[in-house]
């Protein structure tokens, strides 16, 4: 379904842009969502899964890297551009949505590094991939640990209590990695690499932690088995183990000194491929209740001829309106400048999750028992936004760091 844009400044690349990426999300993402959904956790990484043909048409397409400059291989988007095709991705599935994003993390920390040793060994042939064989994830959250991983500025962040679940220690010219990752870790069994954080210094608590780059072939990595959820089950996730692992010193980007600054930009960028996708897949559940309520006949007439549901339609179209304005200004700054505002992400995402799930929830309730039945999309679309909730940051966490933000860069007089 097309719909206006409020944006009459979109050029001709932008709108082209657009419509292949509805295009791809109508025609190759909804199928094979709807098909993983109803498989298994194992059965939706097997060898003869439609997840495998689905990523390998996304990389031809240059989907896997919308994130990367163009001087590397990437499609360099402008924000603008960005945020389009995301949302589109997130109107045909935000689980696929997720992965087809999570897949570059490791790539494009790499790029931030300016390293040029590893961007010639990691991101070129990661940019030039076409076949879905290179496969990155963002391996932060552990079993003990998940929003507070992402605490800065609370006191239990800089604690010497806060012991991290992988660590990682340096001797001589490699840093060797201990512990596990949880289950959590979005694309986690089916990554070649890693995009890991590890606590290099206990005292400092999570402010001791670094960030690095590892390759999960190398000895003493191993995987867990996928997981089963109730949401976005065709988003894949996994532990990670890390036994005794080596890497080159090198492939430490962060260290603690410059760690907290990396994770408030990793959280601005995060948060705003999440509220992308949540503006799609809060279209397409106002889409799925336009279109249906427009043929379901209740009291003798069409439903969307009753007073009750041109209220709650309009409500849900205000909200996608609100989220894509909110996300789009949020996207212009953030994906312009350095350091990121983090506050104007955590807005989005926050506002932009709680608003797709209400817009699910009101899908339902239009489509009444029907909505709760696996024969209609609004089903699916309710448990993928109740994820996002919580999903890379549990939104209360998200604010009460926000709430931190403000009371730092905006003093009492």
């Amino acid at each position: 379904m097309k719909y206006f844009d409020i944006d009459l400044n979109l050029n001709e690349d932008d709108i082209a842009l657009r419509d292949a990426a509805r295009q791809f999300a109508e025609q190759e993402i909804r199928p094979v969502a709807k098909l993983l959904d109803q498989m298994t956790a194992e059965e939706g990484i097997a060898e003869d899964s439609p997840l495998w043909p689905l990523l390998g048409k996304a990389y031809a397409l240059g989907y896997h890297k919308i994130l990367l400059p163009e001087r590397f291989g990437g499609l360099e988007l402008t924000p603008l551009q960005a945020n389009i095709v995301m949302e589109e991705l997130g109107w045909g599935s935000f689980g696929l949505g997720v992965l087809l994003a999570v897949v570059s993390f490791p790539f494009y920390f790499v790029c931030l590094s300016n390293n040029e040793e590893l961007i010639e060994k990691f991101v070129k042939p990661y940019c030039n991939c076409t076949d879905g064989s290179i496969r990155g994830c963002w391996a932060i959250t552990e079993p003990e640990h998940g929003s507070d991983v992402l605490a800065i500025g609370d006191e239990c962040f800089t604690s010497p209590s806060m012991k991290g679940n992988v660590k990682a220690v340096l001797d001589g010219d490699e840093w060797v990695i201990n512990g596990q990752k949880s289950a959590w870790v979005s694309g986690g069994t089916i990554s070649t690499h890693a995009l890991l954080y590890v606590q290099i210094d206990q005292s400092k608590g999570f402010a001791g932690n670094g960030t690095c780059i590892v390759p999960l072939d190398l000895p003493g990595v191993s995987k867990g088995k996928p997981l089963e959820k109730m949401g976005q089950r065709d988003l894949n996730q996994g532990e990670i183990y890390f036994d005794d692992v080596r890497i080159p010193k090198e492939y430490m980007m962060v260290e603690p000194d410059m760690y907290v600054l990396m994770l408030d930009s990793c959280l601005a960028l995060a948060n705003l491929c999440m509220a992308s996708w949540s503006t799609g897949l809060s279209r397409a559940a106002y889409e799925e209740a336009l279109n249906y309520t427009k043929e379901r006949i209740q009291g003798g007439r069409p439903l969307i001829e009753h007073y009750t549901t041109k209220q709650r339609l309009f409500e849900m179209f205000a909200r996608v309106e609100t989220q894509r304005a909110v996300t789009r200004a949020a996207i212009k700054l953030n994906f312009s400048i350095m350091p990121p505002h983090p506050e104007y992400s955590f807005v989005a995402k926050t506002q932009s999750t709680e608003m797709a799930f209400k817009n699910t929830h009101d899908a339902i309730q239009l489509f009444g028992g029907n909505g709760l039945t696996r024969e209609y999309a609004v089903e699916k679309l309710f448990r993928d936004a109740r994820s996002t909730l919580i999903e890379d940051g549990n939104n209360e966490a998200l604010a009460r760091h926000g709430g931190d933000v403000l009371m730092k860069t905006y003093p009492r007089n």
